[in-house]
């Protein structure tokens, strides 16, 4: 089964293992981090690329689950894990929505900040996982999102140094919304391949 790790060698599952583990305690920390920030300095970018992280967080998870586990229970842990994602994303959009309707004081220097610490881990996971990215499929799912969630951390810093200099709320709200429909739409990713599995009983991605 292509991506399930049963074709690595011991060492190497233990090293994919270790590097996932990483992995996913830099997002899940730097989740927690953002979400709290982006409700203290009222930014919808910042809820939304936090929650971008917990996207990441969770395709590690899946990825972990994928070493040496069977295609039903991958697809059970995708299949919750992308509901999850899906009704987060769906919350971002209706904060955004709230806050464009009823105000908001996005603080630039906090977003500059955090989006600026979570840019770092995503770095730095980035190169973990670049030396794993041809051992299965899984892994280079979670490669690809990495490093497409850089492009998110670039667009939150640059939104918070125009907030900072500027005082304007309203570019916090446009890349607020446009993570929070990425989020959405990297859910119904995972939900597709969980679907994928639960019929075909193969797994194509982690």
């Amino acid at each position: 089964m292509t991506g399930c790790g049963c074709e690595a060698t011991p060492a190497e599952t233990a090293d994919q293992k270790r590097t996932l583990a990483v992995a996913l305690s830099l997002n899940a920390t730097m989740f927690v981090v953002g979400l709290v920030a982006g409700l203290v300095a009222q930014s919808s970018g910042l809820l939304a690329d936090s929650l971008d992280m917990l996207a990441d967080a969770t395709a590690y998870a899946i990825a972990l689950t994928a070493i040496r586990r069977s295609a039903a229970f991958k697809a059970r842990a995708a299949g919750l894990s992308g509901g999850l994602l899906l009704v987060l994303g769906i919350g971002v959009l209706i904060d955004v929505a709230r806050r464009a309707l009823y105000g908001s004081s996005p603080e630039g220097a906090i977003m500059v900040a955090v989006a600026s610490a979570a840019l770092v881990v995503n770095a730095t996971v980035l190169r973990l996982l670049a030396r794993m990215r041809e051992s299965g499929v899984h892994l280079k799912a979670t490669w690809i999102f990495t490093r497409a969630d850089l492009i998110a951390n670039f667009g939150v810093i640059a939104s918070g140094l125009v907030v900072w200099l500027t005082g304007n709320r309203y570019v916090d709200l446009s890349i607020g919304g446009a993570i929070g429909a990425y989020v959405i739409k990297e859910a119904f990713e995972i939900l597709g391949e969980a679907r994928k599995v639960s019929s075909t009983g193969v797994a194509t991605r982690g």
